[in-house]
């Protein structure tokens, strides 16, 4: 838990870069007003986070999931919010789903070119080893001519 009041709140840039994005061009916002949103802002999460876990604890599970919040947004009389929320979770969890998949082609493509590489190496060690064997049944062969 945080040990001053100062340390719950978000960020100042995140703060900033919301309120320029849901304001129009051209309006200007005080720094009093950023830090009023901003303490407003953390409130809002500490209070959803609270309604959350009292979900969490009547269903006896220490972890917050996504039900729970949708749920505590509910109880808060945030439901004008929800489908805006679940759309945004679908959003973020194809996004999750794509980031995954792309990862594991990467290993997997990584993995590929490591055997390729190893088989690559094997491959030239051999040839190099049947050089050797030739080379040496050659020099032989040239001795045998020569007695």
């Amino acid at each position: 838990m945080a040990e001053r009041p100062e340390d719950l709140n978000l960020p100042n840039a995140v703060i900033t870069r919301i309120i320029k994005e849901a304001l129009p061009d051209g309006v200007n916002v005080s720094k009093e007003a950023r830090r009023a949103i901003s303490q407003a802002a953390s409130v809002f999460v500490l209070y959803a986070t609270s309604c959350a876990n009292n979900f969490a604890m009547k269903a006896k599970r220490k972890t917050l999931n996504a039900g729970d919040v949708m749920a505590a947004m509910e109880e808060m009389e945030f439901e004008r919010f929800l489908q805006p929320l679940c759309e945004a979770l679908e959003a973020y969890k194809k996004g999750q789903k794509g980031k995954k998949a792309a990862s594991e082609q990467k290993r997997k493509d990584k993995k590929k070119s490591e055997t390729d590489e190893n088989d690559k190496s094997r491959d030239e060690e051999e040839d190099e080893h049947m050089d050797e064997e030739q080379d040496g049944e050659n020099e032989g062969e040239e001795e045998d001519v020569e007695n």
